[in-house]
């Protein structure tokens, strides 16, 4: 690192030279800006993506189906056999 980055970052005595606060004018309108006004804007942003992407939901639902067919087909299996031995 650089002294005179490191100066700008620790914002120290040294840090109060006309190159440094020339640098601090420049990048000042350069800062990443939320678009979420509150941290309850962002989880149901979040949120609201992870269902459109399929996180949330079918798996349950896809796991349920698999036990309720596998149950059918044990049920189905038990029925075919008992009718062959009689």
């Amino acid at each position: 690192m650089s002294s005179l980055s490191h100066r700008i970052l620790h914002h120290g005595p040294a840090a109060e030279t006309p190159l440094s606060l020339e640098l601090r004018a420049q990048h000042a309108g350069s800062a990443w800006g939320c678009e979420y006004s509150t941290s309850a804007e962002y989880d149901a942003a979040l949120i609201a993506e992870r269902r459109a992407a399929g996180l949330y939901g079918p798996k349950r639902q896809r796991r349920q189906m698999l036990t309720a067919a596998a149950g059918i087909a044990a049920g189905l299996a038990v029925i075919f056999f008992t009718l062959q031995l009689l």
